[in-house]
């Protein structure tokens, strides 16, 4: 199985990448400056003068775009908060591990039925959908505060529903 890249991977490629468009550069730089000793030594007239000038011109532009490049491949990019990838539902049966899993979610939701004394929380976190299903708790009016307060989440947060993924 393939090794998953890392990002000291990814900053290591972007480092090589950098470092040889910089080598471009002062060949760039280098073959300018001879193009234009050449074309001060051919005088300035002629068909030749005027294809060394367009010559000179293109390089320009492409030195100009390969520094443009290194900037932009130098300057930090902010990297996602979770992978991006197909959503992963985590199924707990315990609420202990739930618990753990679940602190400082992004948003959280649950459903009871009385009649069956269970109920659901689901809460997403980095990308996730955590589930828990498990008995139902003795006092059910402090239900949203005491999920509040168990999972570190604002009560703003936490709805009776149900979290789904399309």
């Amino acid at each position: 199985m393939a090794k998953k890249p890392t990002k000291d991977d990814a900053l290591e490629a972007l480092d090589f990448i950098v470092n040889v468009l910089k080598e471009h550069e002062k060949d760039l730089d280098r073959l300018i400056g001879q193009l234009a000793t050449v074309t001060e030594s051919l005088g300035e007239t002629g068909e030749v003068a005027t294809k060394i000038e367009k010559v000179e011109e293109r390089l320009s532009t492409i030195q100009s775009e390969v520094a443009s490049l290194i900037k932009y491949l130098s300057t930090p990019k902010e990297m996602p908060a979770y992978p991006i990838g197909p959503p992963v539902i985590v199924k707990c049966k315990k609420w202990e591990d739930f618990k753990i899993l679940a602190v400082g979610a992004d948003t959280v939701s649950y459903q009871f039925k009385e009649t069956e004394k269970t109920f659901q929380v689901d809460a997403l976190k980095e990308g996730r959908v955590l589930i828990y299903t498990g008995e139902f708790p003795q006092n059910a009016s402090l239900l949203k505060i005491w999920l509040s307060k168990e999972l570190g989440v604002t009560e703003e947060k936490i709805f009776e529903g149900v979290l789904a993924i399309r």
